[in-house]
């Protein structure tokens, strides 16, 4: 449950930080969306790295 309202507030900030930027006609300061997607990649598979040492080394 922690990590849903952690996402919760990630989300939150990142909505309100865009509506600023917006409002003051700023580019978002956010990669392309395959950038975004290239960096879920990289957390994943991190995630996916220690599931697998602690399955191996358990």
């Amino acid at each position: 449950m922690d990590f849903l309202r952690q996402a919760g507030m990630s989300l939150l900030g990142g909505f309100i930080i865009g509506v600023v930027f917006g409002w003051i006609k700023l580019p978002a300061p956010v990669p392309p969306l395959l950038g975004l997607i290239g960096a879920a990649g990289v957390l994943l598979g991190g995630y996916f790295y220690d599931l697998i040492v602690k399955l191996v080394f358990k």
